[in-house]
């Protein structure tokens, strides 16, 4: 009888410690499951800015007062080559409604880091930037952005989204030196795209 007791007392331990196994692990998977999407979320953030104009009223507030010649840009076609970069100059506080080049033509200065599928598009713009200091980049639409200066790729120092119902969708920092820079944007999933550079205070 208390062999019987004993082997019955086994075997219900056994079920319980497999039934907490069981738990356990169904736990970590959801716990991993939630961390990985958090993770994801988090790090896409920065690359997926929308255009800023979802819900928007009729008449949206007017613009910061260094922003206001995001309103009315000229119109213009990116380079492909360098050897076209001199006809297309971005000028300080003026926004370009930039008409973009097929990936597969485009010949940047420095090869982006993200340069896109065959059937995105892409363009190169020229700056020459008139005093060192900090340049803000902004992007309607999504699409990768880089400065290059002095051959090589500049770190970006800030990112941040256009105010809303701006329509800017994306803005980046880089820390320019006076002279040439060139603004290469890449991976855009449309061939239109409004763009300006304005010096942060």
């Amino acid at each position: 009888m208390a062999i019987t007791k004993q082997i019955a007392l086994k075997s219900v331990a056994v079920l319980s410690l497999g039934l907490t196994m069981a738990v356990g692990t169904s736990a970590g998977r959801a716990a991993a499951a939630q961390a990985g999407e958090a993770g994801q979320m988090q790090a896409g953030a920065p690359h997926h800015a929308g255009n800023g104009m979802q819900n928007c009223p009729k008449e949206a507030a007017p613009l910061p007062e260094p922003l206001k010649g995001w309103a009315q840009p000229a119109p213009v076609t990116a380079a492909a080559t360098s050897r076209d970069l001199e006809s297309v100059r971005l000028t300080e506080g003026k926004a370009v409604a930039a008409h973009l080049r097929s990936t597969t033509d485009m010949q940047y200065v420095v090869r982006p880091e993200q340069p896109g599928g065959k059937v995105s598009s892409g363009g190169m713009f020229a700056f020459d930037v008139p005093a060192a200091g900090t340049y803000r980049v902004m992007l309607g639409n999504r699409a990768w952005l880089d400065v290059v200066q002095g051959g090589k790729a500049i770190l970006s120092s800030g990112h941040n989204h256009g105010p809303a119902c701006s329509g800017i969708g994306k803005m980046v920092d880089f820390p320019l030196e006076a002279g040439r820079a060139v603004v290469e944007v890449s991976g855009s999933g449309k061939p239109d795209m409004t763009l300006m550079v304005i010096r942060t205070p």
